[in-house]
Parts: structure tokens; sequence; C-alpha cells
């Protein structure tokens, strides 16, 4: 009887591609937004739009002004929107802070208040959106720098967004990448690219959908 042999192959070793980026982004502005530039608000609009239909989710301290117009824009993306509110509660979060709870899919009540919840809203996030703002914006920015959060400013929407620039020269400290740009989309375009690149991850094919 003729012996047969069996061949056994070694398994092929294969480099796993990169993992899809998936990221949060934050978009943080003034609330009170009588002081920004006329098209602060339409472009905070454009932002979360831009936010939600390149497949990431916006993050927003779930209050009024240049980030409540930014989850407008998600939504009707139909992005996923997420607030985190300086309140303990719903009630408190409507009755005692005056904060909307439309256009939202999930609002985490933090019950820090807003120093508190400034905090966790940049370390929940992997990038953060300036736009226009005040003292906590400012707040937001200096945690998202010193954590170095890629950071994106859209520059001609007034307030501290179009000072950032000038702080950052007298800081003299490094960082990494700070994105200033006048265009909401292409601002958006840029930090993703920044994040996901960061991040060790490759933009998947929902992040390049829409586009002409």
């Amino acid at each position: 009887m003729a012996e047969q042999t069996q061949t056994i192959q070694a398994p092929t070793t294969q480099t796993a591609s990169p993992r899809i980026c998936k990221l949060k982004i934050c978009v943080s502005g003034a609330a009170e937004t009588g002081d920004c530039a006329k098209n602060a608000l339409e472009n905070a609009k454009i932002i979360g739009r831009e936010i939600a239909r390149q497949g990431a989710v916006l993050v927003t301290g779930a209050t009024t002004g240049a980030p409540y117009w930014s989850a407008i824009g998600a939504k009707e993306e139909r992005g996923i929107s997420i607030g985190l509110s300086p309140a303990s509660t719903e009630q408190e979060h409507v009755e005692r802070y005056g904060l909307p709870t439309e256009n939202f899919d999930i609002i985490i009540y933090t019950g820090f208040d807003y120093s508190g919840r400034n905090l966790l809203l940049t370390r929940s996030s992997d990038a953060v959106i300036i736009v226009c703002g005040r003292i906590g914006t400012l707040n937001e920015f200096t945690i998202a720098f010193e954590d170095h959060k890629p950071i994106g400013i859209l520059t001609g929407s007034g307030q501290i967004a179009d000072l950032l620039s000038q702080i950052i020269e007298t800081a003299k400290r490094e960082h990494v990448p700070i994105i200033f740009d006048d265009d909401p989309k292409r601002l958006v375009d840029k930090l993703i690219e920044v994040a996901c690149e960061l991040k060790g991850e490759r933009r998947g094919e929902a992040y390049f959908a829409g586009r002409g």
C-alpha cells in the first residue's frame, strides 16, 4: 500500500489594517451669542451637519447658542447628538439652568455645575471645535489644550475664537495640531483627518459619503 504524505502549510501572517476611525467631536461656543459674528450660528449649524455627515458623534454642553445650533444641524443630518449638562436632573437642567432638551439623543446629567461639566465634556471627546465663545469656551479650550486634544477654531466667528491665536502665541507651549479655518465644512474635514491620524486609525467610507 502506497504511503501517503500530508503537507501542512504554516499559517500566513497578515498585517491587520488600522481600525476605522470613529470620533466624538465636541462643539464649544457661546451660549449667549449677541456679540458673535452674524453668521456664527448658521456656521455652527453647518458644523453640526458636517460632523454627522462624516460619521462622527456630536458632543456639546447641552446648552443654548452656538453648541445648540450645532446639535440642530447634526439632527437634521440624522446624526447622533450627546449633551453633557451641568445639572444633576432634567428638572434642574430646565428650571434652574434654563437649558434645552430637544435635539439631543442622550443628555448626561453630571451634577458638577459648569466647571465640572466642562472637564467631562472635553475629556469625553476626541477633538474640540471652537465657535465664537466667552469665558466658559475659554475654559473648555484650555482643558482641551492641556489634554493635547486636536482643536479646530472657526475664525471670524467672534469673541474668544478670534483671540485664541494671540493667546496660543503668548503661551509659548507645544501642542498637537490646532487648526484655524473660516470655512466650517473645511474645518471639520481637516480636524477629522488630524484626529484619526493621531488615533492611528483610518477614515472609513462613511466619512466620504455624499462628497462631490
